[in-house]
């Protein structure tokens, strides 16, 4: 499995070794001793599978307290996957990534504890998994602005498709300090060493 500095340390992108033949395909979504090799253990106790029509633009969501770290993969469609460090204390405080995820690229991509996270679908019709390391917690659930001018994420859609929650979602500037995660140096937040096309 190859991995992939983004711009933003912590969050990485596998790329699976695919099996083809004439009979179809195979390779693997998940593979922890993988992980382990690359120093991440995450320990996930939840799986979710999302749906999204083309336009559908899901986040920025979060926990908090009881963060989740995510490891995302698109099964069918394509979608542009942003995760943003809201750490209090982090040197990366507002700082966004995005990665291009889909069916065919069949890439995984891991956004750890402390970050908020989502994505716009791209396609027709997408079909997205992720595993957690936390359960949804309702009483824990939070979100900001998906286009919040402060973080100023270069969305490829101008005018998403949003739930009720999403489009009230305050900006980062408008949520209280101790409803953000805060900053804590932890064996996910492997240094970058490699430059990153935002798409």
């Amino acid at each position: 499995m190859k991995r992939i500095e983004t711009d933003l340390p912590g969050c990485l992108v596998f790329e699976p070794v695919v099996h083809e033949d004439a009979r179809g395909e195979f390779y693997e979504s998940f593979n922890h001793a993988v992980l382990a090799g690359h120093g991440l253990q995450p320990r996930f106790v939840q799986g979710n599978v999302s749906v999204s029509r083309r336009g559908v633009l899901r986040g920025l969501h979060y926990q908090w307290p009881n963060p989740q770290g995510k490891y995302l993969s698109v099964l069918e469609g394509e979608v542009w996957d942003v995760a943003i460090d809201i750490r209090r204390g982090s040197p990366h405080f507002g700082r966004w990534t995005a990665v291009l995820l889909s069916g065919q690229n069949r890439r995984q991509f891991w956004i750890p504890e402390g970050f908020a996270h989502g994505f716009v679908a791209l396609s027709d019709r997408v079909v997205f998994n992720y595993l957690c390391t936390a359960s949804y917690d309702p009483a824990a659930d939070a979100s900001i602005r998906w286009d919040d001018p402060q973080l100023a994420i270069d969305w490829p859609v101008a005018a998403p498709q949003l739930s009720a929650k999403d489009a009230a979602a305050p900006t980062l500037a408008d949520i209280v300090a101790d409803r953000l995660p805060l900053y804590e140096p932890s064996p996910h937040a492997l240094p970058s060493d490699a430059s990153w096309d935002r798409r």
